[in-house]
């Protein structure tokens, strides 16, 4: 377990971030630099839209192959004074409900690079175990014990999960000393998942992780409240959602 309690702030407080450029009408990225007075925290949100290609657009456009949506995403964060960005691709087949982090691009910076290589290595790892925590694995238990006690009831990425590419943009300071890169990476990676299916589908998730089963039963929530004419689903339902722009969550009794 790498950067405990980091994942789950960074997953809400990137996806409110994002939700305020939203309502206010404004690019994820162009909305974080506006906001962001320090350098090097600008300079890492820069420098992976730049690299991802990143084109601006103040609301939801997702490109359908298919019955795939595609969407991206941006999330943003500080650990221990390493500083970082990543922008996700994905890919969302709605019947399914699989989220699939195709491509990463992520823009580094800890400082004095000492070896490359391995950190290129090291940021790689957590781009594997980032989106299996953030998509597969989940803690269960009942009033005894734990239930998922073996890979079949805990399960984590497989290989054809796995990203199909993954950019780095190194940021090198000499100026700094080294300050690590083993928990970073992981730290940005669910908030950058659900901010592209937010990309994808005008849906927000606030539960992670965000399995097939909980896509299936956050879309399928949505399409009832819309074909309802806005109205909330019968008493007795309790649920818990994004909704664009703006958050709700709602509690029926």
């Amino acid at each position: 377990m790498r950067d405990p309690v980091g994942l789950q702030i960074q997953f809400a407080s990137e996806q409110f971030i994002d939700a305020l450029a939203a309502e206010t009408g404004t690019d994820p990225v162009e909305f974080r630099l506006k906001h962001l007075t320090d350098e090097r925290d600008r300079a890492v949100v820069k420098a992976a839209a730049d690299k991802s290609g990143w084109n601006a657009s103040s609301k939801p456009r997702a490109k359908r192959r298919g019955a795939i949506l595609k969407g991206r995403g941006i999330a943003y964060a500080q650990r221990g004074g390493t500083v970082l960005a990543v922008v996700a691709e994905i890919e969302a087949e709605p019947k399914t409900g699989r989220i699939w982090g195709r491509k990463f691009t992520v823009a580094h910076d800890c400082g004095l690079v000492v070896n490359p290589q391995g950190l290129r290595h090291t940021i790689e790892g957590g781009l594997v175990q980032g989106p299996s925590r953030a998509l597969f694995e989940e803690v269960k238990f009942d009033t005894d014990m734990v239930t998922s006690a073996d890979w079949g009831s805990y399960p984590i990425l497989e290989m054809s999960d796995a990203p199909e590419t993954i950019d780095i943009v190194l940021i090198n300071r000499p100026e700094l000393a080294p300050t690590g890169a083993g928990e970073a990476t992981c730290r940005v990676i669910p908030a950058a998942l659900a901010n592209a299916f937010f990309y994808a589908t005008g849906v927000r998730l606030r539960h992670a992780p965000m399995t097939a089963e909980n896509v299936k039963k956050a879309l399928a929530l949505v399409a009832s409240t819309a074909a309802n004419g806005g109205a909330l689903p019968p008493s007795g339902t309790r649920v818990c959602f994004w909704l664009t722009p703006i958050w709700r969550v709602v509690t029926l009794h």
